[in-house]
């Protein structure tokens, strides 16, 4: 960041949003939602499924292929009192063993037995608390008695975002996940992506666009609020991705042939960004990632960007501004309230390019 530069505060990060903005539910069809091609101001109403065409033959569309699990669980402690578990993630090579949220009366202490049961009465199954983790202590450490994706597919509710208000359905069961979900671990969608159909995905090479993919599985801490004033006091949970070959390779061959790279969704950019991030060049292998982009930040790796609107104040508004400009942005944002844009998880999306 320059000298001239203002220093922001989460507050410069603030905006009034009408609660009827806020998307309860997708809109009917995933390539129907509203897009907002916000590269330069006034910004310029289309549908989502007219993506392609405002991008350029040679560009790269990069998607984070996660799949969301049911990450959310409801039982009892074996003293009667009600826990809900929300899995931040599943640890891979453990003996079953997860980290997640615990919502109880009483924070379980390690030895504490946590026990879900099925809706139709059949026989549940016991979670033990073996401990507190996570980089503040925030976190608890279960281990469940078989492998965990099965009974969370059984046992398990879809892990909808805090501001969406109805209980999960079929409905939720199918929309919050990309049509081209594989990759189990996510425990929130990769929501810019939900906007693409099969029929949309199929015409990109109609318009010389190519396609590659990454895996962030999304943790629950995307929704954690920032609470201190200094955006440097701020401390990123940690999430694991892996960049294929592949996909550093579909990059090399759009940076030569003068395209650029489209990440959908902040997810995908975290990837790419987290993988540039040492000295600027892109290396495929899988890692952690804890990166917290704010204005200043110094991309390397994204030309464009296809996102959801955020929440007031959270990491990912820091984000968009950090890649488009702070006021760039929150001109963007009046323009989308004025037009009854919807917002977050199911809400609508727009199409941003570096500042």
């Amino acid at each position: 960041m320059s000298p001239s530069e203002p220093v922001l505060s989460l507050a410069d990060f603030d905006f009034d949003l009408p609660d009827e903005l806020i998307a309860q539910h997708p809109a009917p069809q995933r390539s129907a939602s509203r897009l907002l091609d916000g590269r330069r101001l006034p910004a310029r109403d289309h549908v989502f499924r007219e993506l392609p065409g405002l991008l350029d033959r040679g560009d790269l569309l990069v998607f984070n292929n996660t799949r969301v699990i049911k990450a959310r669980l409801l039982g009892h402690k074996a003293s009667g009192g009600a826990v809900e578990v929300l899995i931040e993630r599943l640890l891979p090579g453990s003996a079953h063993e997860a980290w997640a949220h615990v919502r109880a009366s009483k924070s379980p202490p390690a030895g504490t037995r946590l026990l879900f049961e099925a809706a139709d009465g059949d026989a549940g199954f016991a979670v033990e608390v073996l401990g507190r983790t996570g980089p503040a202590g925030d976190l608890f450490h279960l281990r469940f008695p078989d492998d965990p994706l099965p009974l969370l597919d059984r046992f398990g509710h879809v892990p909808l975002p805090p501001y969406i208000e109805h209980p999960d359905d079929a409905d939720d069961e199918r929309r919050y996940q990309t049509v081209f979900a594989s990759r189990p671990g996510a425990v929130a969608a990769p929501t810019a992506a939900l906007h693409f159909d099969q029929a949309l995905l199929d015409e990109l090479p109609t318009f010389g666009l190519e396609r590659a993919e990454v895996t962030l599985h999304v943790g629950a801490g995307t929704f954690l609020p920032v609470r201190s004033e200094s955006l440097a006091e701020h401390k990123m949970h940690s999430e694991w991705f892996e960049i294929p070959a592949t996909t550093v390779e579909a990059i090399a061959r759009t940076r030569a042939r003068g395209g650029r790279v489209v990440a959908v969704g902040t997810t995908t950019l975290r990837a790419l960004e987290s993988a540039a991030r040492e000295d600027g060049e892109l290396r495929a292998g899988a890692r952690e990632t804890d990166i917290f982009i704010t204005p200043g930040f110094d991309f390397r790796v994204v030309d464009r960007l296809v996102t959801n609107f955020h929440l007031p104040k959270s990491t990912l508004m820091m984000l968009v501004s950090a890649f488009a400009g702070h006021r760039h942005i929150m001109a963007l944002y009046r323009e989308a309230i004025e037009r009854r844009y919807r917002f977050f998880s199911y809400g609508d999306a727009m199409l941003l390019e570096r500042s």
